[in-house]
């Protein structure tokens, strides 16, 4: 997108309200004074759109279009096929969704319909198709929103069908879909591929092969459902970018497919924020920033955002003054063009009306939340230069979808939990806390261009991605992975022989056998190499501690207790002109800390300061000749920094940042 101004505002629903034109009124007035510039529309407008089948109602939209064309205000468009009406459903039952116990839906709540029904595609394209015809030219219209939060799955006789066409083509003979599925064991061989089903707990759920083909099968499918209501705009002639609002920590469907559809990233974050130490939200936060921004590499979107409480969290934890502040300002850091929130106006009713928003139901301009969201305004005006401005890595961290379906879905080695998603943030925080960029990618992304790549956790080892990590470390990089890595292929089928499949020599070692600690229970690392780790005499582990037989590896740390007491666990190799890593145990952030500041000291790559006080962030964007420093503080306590050269744009120059506060520097590239 080529934007001229960091996109401020959210989600706006006047159909709520279209019986209180002077609430409509007043609201445009309000968003004026906060500074918003930007609102999403018919998010979930299909029934006042199409209140009955084929006859439109376009006067309510183009009245406040309208409006806000003349109040200066950009609009993004939405799609509607989020939540369809009831007279659709009424009459197109095929549209409601089956659960994997094969029980159709009743009408109601959303995102329950199924996306293989031909029915509901063709009302989805005739919509898309008058809203594209309409107001698909207005230079008002910056994006379309493509339907809303995709996610699910159908179980209906038609998804039966396609799922069955889908395995069909993929393995082509029923030979070769039972030796990719091991249908041998319990003698669960297909003699046809009309016996083929979605895994249901009445029926098939032990094929993990089965398991892993039907959540590819859904997410591509929804992504054929995106792409037909794409090409339902494009068939109007509308050629406005398009953009799916992804969700966070949501793997139901594979982003990384799902972003070649569309033109830009967008994402809804809601954290949970003064649950823990600040610090540990934010860079939770942070790193899905970054794997969305890293699905395209390129300015993303923050789509969603609550400029007060959520009321669908366990807790609706207000914000504590500041904190909106600093959450808008880490979507900026980290390559976000917008700050865009749910809701501007607070609904009166039904399941969200608790749900925060910039104008809540008294209405008034001296709320605390308000006066919050009108200083944001100011500050994001003032710092519009960064954008359009990237971000550039000399580090990537693997964080794959197909490769966490397969492991949670393994049995084994621990059923109470793989801590997945928290061993890659470990890497992640120990690289941040440097002050690093991080890409987040996954298996099959490029590797040229980084220094340092790290696999935590890489259970699945997709063909050619041994080759290519052999590849990287070979011409320099330095590679780190972690235990119970490279133990299956594509179809979650075990390799034969040593592991981690295709590394071993790179590694100069093979995984033995992995032991399952219960919850409680810990075992210790003990360095042997005090250049490295000098601060502490061991470091806790907990979860899993892999054991491995080393060839040729040099040993950096040994398990200090149980009968493996002594043996190798943390392994050092030169390679090539690089180096391989291998983390053996679920340890401890600090040996993290302390081994990856040795290996990026050994790596050469640049930070932007010396020293970063423990709940400071630091992030870079770049422009042609100039870099954006984007300090924060996220500690309960005054920080400092030594700020150095560059121009101030926020904050102030003395290097004291306060909590929740921002300072962010403009510096010339050298």
């Amino acid at each position: 997108m080529d934007l001229d101004k960091v996109l401020y505002g959210g989600d706006y629903n006047p159909e709520q309200w279209l019986d209180r034109p002077d609430i409509l009124e007043e609201d445009i007035a309000m968003m004026q004074e906060a500074h918003i510039n930007t609102v999403t529309l018919g998010v979930f407008s299909w029934s006042t759109l199409e209140p009955e089948e084929g006859k439109y109602n376009f006067g309510w939209l183009d009245t406040i279009m309208d409006r806000l064309d003349q109040a200066g205000i950009s609009v993004i468009l939405a799609t509607p096929s989020g939540a369809r009406p009831q007279w659709m459903a009424e009459k197109y039952p095929e549209v409601l969704r089956v659960n994997e116990r094969r029980e159709r839906a009743h009408y109601g709540y959303r995102h329950n319909h199924c996306y293989t029904s031909p029915i509901y595609r063709q009302k989805v394209r005739a919509i898309n198709m008058e809203l594209a015809k309409r107001y698909g030219k207005r230079k008002q219209v910056i994006l379309w929103h493509i339907s809303n939060e995709y996610g699910g799955e159908c179980h209906c006789p038609l998804c039966q069908e396609a799922f069955r066409n889908w395995v069909k083509d993929k393995y082509k003979t029923v030979e070769a879909l039972n030796q990719a599925w091991s249908t041998t064991f319990w003698s669960h061989t297909y003699q046809s591929f009309d016996q083929v089903e979605s895994p249901s707990p009445l029926g098939e759920t032990m094929l993990h092969g089965l398991n892993l083909d039907w959540k590819r099968f859904v997410s591509e499918q929804t992504g054929d459902f995106i792409a037909e209501e794409i090409k339902a705009i494009r068939d109007a002639g509308s050629d406005i970018p398009t953009t799916i609002n992804m969700m966070h920590d949501f793997y139901g469907l594979n982003y990384h497919q799902l972003a070649k559809l569309i033109d830009v990233v967008s994402w809804d974050t809601y954290p949970t924020w003064h649950k823990e130490q600040e610090i540990l939200t934010a860079t939770d936060n942070g790193f899905w920033h970054d794997f969305m921004r890293s699905l395209k590499n390129q300015p993303y979107l923050m789509m969603e955002s609550c400029p007060s409480s959520t009321n669908w969290q366990s807790v609706s934890k207000l914000k504590r003054p500041g904190m909106l502040d600093a959450q808008s300002m880490q979507a900026i850091a980290h390559g976000s063009d917008s700050v865009l929130y749910f809701q501007i106006r607070q609904s009166r009713g039904a399941s969200e009306k608790f749900h925060g928003a910039v104008i809540d139901h008294y209405g008034g301009r001296d709320t605390r939340v308000f006066k919050e969201v009108t200083k944001v305004g100011e500050e994001l005006g003032a710092i519009r230069e960064l954008v359009g401005s990237t971000t550039h890595a000399d580090v990537a961290v693997i964080y794959d979808i197909e490769n966490r379906w397969a492991m949670e879905d393994a049995q084994g080695p621990r059923n109470k939990g793989l801590h997945y998603v928290e061993a890659v943030q470990k890497s992640y925080y120990a690289f941040r806390k440097l002050g690093l960029n991080v890409d987040v990618i996954n298996m099959d992304h490029a590797f040229k261009g980084y220094k340092i790549l790290a696999a935590p956790m890489a259970y699945m080892f997709r063909e050619g991605f041994a080759e290519r990590v052999r590849d990287f470390v070979a011409q320099g990089g330095i590679f780190i992975t972690t235990y119970h890595s490279g133990i299956v292929d594509a179809t979650d089928r075990c390799y034969l022989g040593a592991t981690p499949a295709g590394l071993t020599d790179l590694l100069g070692l093979r995984q033995t056998e992995i032991d399952g600690l219960y919850d409680g229970e810990t075992n210790q690392l003990v360095p042997e190499d005090r250049s490295i780790f000098a601060n502490q005499i061991s470091y806790e582990s907990k979860y899993l501690c892999q054991l491995i037989d080393v060839t040729s590896a040099r040993v950096l740390m040994t398990y200090g207790t149980d009968f493996y007491q002594g043996q190798p666990a943390v392994t050092f190799q030169p390679y090539g002109m690089g180096y391989g890593y291998y983390i053996g145990a679920d340890v401890e952030q600090s040996c993290y800390d302390d081994l990856y500041k040795r290996i990026v000291e050994l790596s050469r790559v640049c930070k932007p300061f010396n020293y970063i006080p423990e709940g400071v962030e630091v992030t870079t964007r770049s422009k042609e000749g100039c870099d954006y420093v984007i300090l924060q503080n996220f500690s309960a306590m005054n920080q400092h920094v030594e700020l150095g050269e560059g121009e101030l744009l926020l904050g102030s120059r003395s290097g004291k940042i306060s909590p929740y506060e921002t300072i962010i520097l403009r510096r010339d590239k050298k």
